[in-house]
């Protein structure tokens, strides 16, 4: 059966597999100076528009740190909430490694609002307190939910009034798509959104996600950022053959549609209490003894995929349903 702890456990995707084969069928230029790469550049810009640059880069946690790298100094902080990413499961790589404070917002259902962007506005032009310059946003969130299109628009508006620039961490961006019927440049770039972490793992890459400036002046250091956070790929190819095979056709879409119908399914199918609105793959509900599934005390979170079928939520709601409870 298809496990539900995450998504990160669900294999990498067949048509993902045949271009990465594809792509080991002889020599190439190394270090992205190659066609899959060219060619990747030229399908994040059909989604991001015309002035997108995309750079490839290994794995998640090196997308978020990159990208706000790119944009903040070393006084500088990142506005984001006590759930992001960033903040819980990223072992400090921003404070680290970017060398920003975080300045973090409590939720409901972990989505920032309008009137979270202000509140450290008085310490703005104190020397002695961390300047925020970056809001990030999870789309979809770390609790399933996501961000209209207005919402995210409006959270730009505000950033941009206040002088912040606004970074989507998108490792489930395709989810979110999917959920609002919307293309990815509805969600980011045409909403006024900076640069985004843009994820394909969870989505049925093998490895591999990307930083994408939506405008390219934002972009234009970033090579020297990547290199030296460790994250220029000397087979690069192998990463964009990836994500081509992603986004050159509706397989981003396909996947995280399926993922999310999955998450509907299950949710419907449990017979718990189900605590934030299930609007992309993961579902959290009241449940006991699933450890595995832990999120927080009484609370699990169950994650869909790409690859879970019908029969695999009807045995595990199944399992949910017999698990005694207190």
């Amino acid at each position: 059966m298809t496990g539900f702890v995450s998504d990160n456990h669900a294999p990498a995707h067949p048509r993902v597999l045949e271009a990465l084969a594809a792509a080991n069928d002889g020599s190439a230029p190394a270090y992205g100076a190659d066609r899959w790469t060219e060619r990747a550049e030229e399908v994040f810009r059909a989604h991001f528009g015309p002035d997108a640059c995309a750079f490839p880069v290994f794995n998640g946690t090196a997308a978020n740190v990159a990208a706000i790298a790119a944009l903040a100094g070393h006084h500088d902080a990142v506005i984001c909430t006590d759930v992001a990413h960033l903040h819980v499961d990223e072992c400090g790589a921003p404070e680290q490694l970017a060398g920003v404070k975080l300045l973090t917002v409590a939720t409901e259902h972990g989505k920032l609002t309008v009137d979270d962007l202000a509140r450290w506005e008085d310490w703005r032009g104190d020397e002695h307190r961390a300047q925020p310059r970056i809001v990030s946003l999870t789309q979809a969130t770390e609790l399933g939910t996501v961000y209209t299109v207005e919402e995210t628009r409006a959270l730009a508006v505000a950033a941009r009034e206040l002088g912040m620039l606004v970074h989507v961490d998108g490792a489930r961006l395709a989810n979110a798509a999917a959920s609002l019927g919307e293309p990815l440049g509805a969600l980011t770039s045409d909403a006024g959104v900076d640069v985004i972490s843009f994820g394909g793992t969870k989505n049925g890459l093998v490895y591999g996600e990307a930083v994408v400036f939506c405008r390219g002046e934002l972009g234009e250091e970033f090579a020297f950022t990547r290199k030296r956070l460790g994250q220029l790929a000397s087979k690069m190819r192998f990463i964009s053959a990836q994500l081509v095979a992603l986004l050159e056709g509706d397989l981003w879409l396909e996947n995280a549609r399926h993922a999310n119908e999955m998450a509907q399914r299950l949710a419907a199918r449990l017979d718990v209490e189900i605590v934030h609105p299930v609007e992309s793959n993961a579902v959290f509900a009241r449940a006991e003894g699933l450890a595995d599934h832990a999120w927080e005390p009484g609370i699990c979170r169950f994650m869909c995929s790409w690859d879970t079928r019908p029969e695999d939520v009807e045995a595990f709601a199944v399992r949910v349903r017999a698990t005694p409870r207190r």
